[in-house]
């Protein structure tokens, strides 16, 4: 899924990047000017950036519950199947770049052999919480999300074999999957948890990737944003590009939807005003009050209620 398609490459080299180029993003705006404003933090207490960037309680009264009365969350279908789906994936390019270094140049046919059948692993972790209908569907969407996958792994393999026949094991490795999975980065220079987790970050083609299993919302620009600053705080190089990835499930099959976000100025204000916001609710514990429409899933619909 975090791999692109001829096109896409294409309106990323063509598009997006000469883009991202002409229109400057603000010094004052990158996040390597974390030790000013507005980009330095106000409050003490961090934040996790989901905390920051999930705006799916209109009010946050969400986070209010969580972080200053110490109401647990109790985990929604939603939350679990996006759990398990991420999971699933991360396990899958782990593994097969671990049967690449293992076999090496020669050994395709093992690491195909190896890599083809499911590994249920994130799946059976939540067997115990969750119901058996409920675990047989989202079994029937790890092996289609498992089988997509691993497709596309064989072909960039077999491709990058055809053209490079002399290819040594480590630059197979790295141009088959040029995909950091769960990207490990500490966001405590703008006031963020030090233990943040991106979904992926593409170092060919540089940019954030985020897997969204759900319908598609305004707000998750943020959490693009919120990365590309914390990536910039740390590196002190410019992260200007993200992608949000949208996976559907249609008649067996699955379905892909990217859409490719310039992280301009009005981004990373929109994220920086959001953590101010978030940061002193939370730090001056002041309740924002139920929403008018709140959602019954919302996993603190009771509590606050």
């Amino acid at each position: 899924m975090y791999f692109l398609t001829e096109e896409e490459k294409q309106k990323l080299v063509r598009g997006l990047l000469p883009k991202s180029r002409k229109n400057q993003v603000v010094e004052e705006l990158r996040g390597w000017n974390w030790n000013q404003p507005p980009l330095e933090p106000i409050y003490q207490k961090s934040l996790a950036l989901y905390e920051i960037a999930g705006k799916y309680c209109p009010t946050g009264r969400d986070l209010y519950l969580r972080k200053v009365e110490g109401v647990k969350t109790k985990w929604n279908q939603a939350m679990i199947r996006g759990v398990i789906f991420h999971n699933t994936l991360t396990n899958l390019l782990v593994t097969a770049k671990k049967l690449i270094y293992l076999h090496g140049v020669e050994g395709l046919t093992r690491i195909m052999a190896d890599l083809k059948e499911p590994d249920f692993e994130a799946l059976e972790s939540w067997q115990k919480r969750i119901d058996d209908d409920f675990y047989l569907q989202l079994k029937e969407k790890v092996e289609l999300i498992w089988e997509f996958e691993y497709n596309r792994l064989v072909f960039r393999l077999q491709d990058l074999l055809a053209k490079q026949p002399y290819i040594g094991v480590d630059s197979l490795a790295s141009l088959t999957i040029p995909i950091t999975v769960e990207q490990k980065l500490d966001g405590s220079f703008l006031g963020l948890s030090q233990y943040l987790s991106a979904d992926a970050f593409n170092f060919s083609e540089p940019m954030i990737l985020d897997l969204k299993f759900g319908q598609p919302r305004d707000f998750h620009k943020l959490t693009i944003t919120g990365y590309a600053l914390v990536m910039e705080a740390i590196y002190s190089f410019p992260v200007s590009i993200g992608a949000i990835i949208y996976p559907e499930f249609k008649q067996g099959r699955l379905a892909i939807k990217k859409e490719f976000q310039v992280i301009d100025d009005e981004l990373r204000q929109w994220f920086i005003e959001e953590r101010d916001e978030k940061m002193r609710m939370v730090n001056e514990e002041i309740d924002p009050g139920v929403a008018d429409n709140c959602y019954q899933s919302c996993p603190y619909y009771q509590e606050c209620q």
